[in-house]
């Protein structure tokens, strides 16, 4: 009797953690039922990936949405409709919203707003603060919670947690690997006036590489103090990457697809569209990052889509904000990297979907086995296309890779055995859900 499935993904080839080959892939009640030959076999729908590769779904674990606050620049449709048009089939959004996700009702009502209505599954980190550190144990178990990110520098109000002591509490509350923008805000401070007005192209100099190592520095020391595990965001610095490798008892790490692509180079063409927290700085330390994600240092990738309007990054630096979409991109722009040879299409299955459920301890995603949601990110690896404003889904509208052509790109995003995305059209109505965890 013929085996019958809801979808069958055939002739396509699978790239997964036993290898790459051409299989087809049977889907039942949005979960893998059966990889193989399923040509003999019924089913509801079926999709032609000959000559496509199918990717476990990609996992953008940085993004910031926006919402509740600024949502003229994003909101939670706007980002996860971008993140899907480009591959990415889940996401973790950043607590550095209006109001901070930092309370157990904050978390409620972002997980409210999101179900149903983002188009990728999601979960959203709470912020660790001096605040809240009593409530962190019981915080970063609530379902939809990625877990607990702390800013030690680059940030306002309460989500600014600088000192070591602040620091320590929180490893010591929690249990679950919290996630660090790593940035020494007393050297920020101090370094201010190194900012030159009108200048972008100083940003990397106030911010400078000093800033960025020691704080991760500190972070490592504490968290061996603490016996705690620590995530240490987009990572910007070649001596850090040094440092992290003999931190492996306590650290993982993740680097970004604008560190790894543009440069200090790049300010004179982009001005405040290349302005980000940590900056992106000169090519050594972007090849300093590239031989660090060769050596294995890099666990993920996580884009740290952070848009604003183009009316606001035209503000003169320093007063333009710093941040810039990345969710839709992050696909292409790391296949365009695979396809010049700087990366293997294994390594970057492990960066964006096994890695991500290996530190985070996500449950059942991150690979395509029997079991495991049917999250799908199906690419082309030999298109050729060229990256346009006019295709950026983010409510702000543009992308500093506009006019970039790369090889390699996301036809098709299926979350939980459901085709949400092919061919550059959204296909099903929004019916994201929260993430699960071990």
């Amino acid at each position: 009797m013929p085996q019958t499935f809801d979808l069958v993904l055939s002739r396509g080839t699978v790239v997964n953690h036993d290898g790459v080959a051409k299989r087809d892939v049977g889907v039942r009640d949005g979960r893998v039922a059966a990889i193989g030959d399923l040509s003999a076999a019924s089913a509801g729908e079926r999709i032609d990936c000959a000559g496509l590769h199918v990717l476990p779904g990609v996992i953008d674990s940085q993004v910031h949405f926006r919402e509740p606050g600024p949502v003229h620049k994003e909101d939670l449709e706007t980002g996860s409709r971008a993140a899907v048009l480009g591959g990415v089939t889940a996401v973790f959004e950043m607590p550095n919203t209006d109001p901070s996700t930092t309370t157990e009702a904050a978390l409620a009502d972002k997980v409210r707003r999101g179900r149903g209505r983002m188009h990728c599954d999601f979960a959203f980190w709470v912020g660790g603060t001096h605040d809240n550190v009593a409530n962190l144990a019981e915080l970063e178990r609530l379902p939809g919670a990625a877990g607990i990110k702390v800013f030690m520098g680059s940030s306002t109000g309460r989500l600014l947690v600088a000192d070591d002591e602040g620091v320590l509490a929180v490893l010591k509350a929690i249990r679950r690997r919290a996630a660090f923008h790593s940035e020494d805000e007393a050297r920020l401070n101090e370094r201010k006036p190194l900012r030159a007005p009108g200048d972008p192209s100083s940003h990397p100099l106030w911010r400078d590489e000093t800033t960025a190592l020691r704080c991760t520095e500190r972070l490592i020391r504490l968290a061996r103090e603490a016996r705690a595990q620590v995530h240490v965001l987009h990572i910007s610095t070649r001596e850090e990457m040094d440092l992290l490798a003999a931190a492996r008892d306590v650290a993982t790490c993740e680097a970004t697809p604008h560190h790894l692509t543009l440069s200090a180079d790049d300010y004179p063409r982009l001005g405040t569209k290349l302005q980000m927290n940590p900056p992106v700085r000169g090519p050594e330390h972007r090849e300093g990052i590239w031989r660090g994600l060769q050596m294995g240092v890099v666990d993920v990738l996580g884009s740290d889509h952070a848009p604003h309007t183009l009316e606001e990054k035209a503000k003169p630096y320093p007063d333009s904000p710093s941040g810039m979409t990345g969710v839709q991109t992050l696909v292409p722009i790391m296949l365009d990297h695979v396809a010049a040879g700087r990366l293997t299409l294994q390594r970057f299955v492990d960066l964006t979907s096994a890695g991500p459920q290996r530190i985070f301890s996500i449950l059942g995603k991150g690979r395509i086995a029997a079991g495991y949601d049917a999250d799908f990110t199906v690419v082309d690896l030999k298109r050729v296309e060229t990256i346009r404003d006019s295709w950026i889904a983010s409510r702000c509208g543009w992308t500093p890779y506009d006019g970039k052509t790369v090889t390699g790109w996301p036809v098709g995003t299926i979350v939980r055995g459901k085709r949400v995305m092919w061919e550059g059209e959204l296909t099903a109505p929004s019916t994201g859900e929260a993430v699960r965890f071990w």
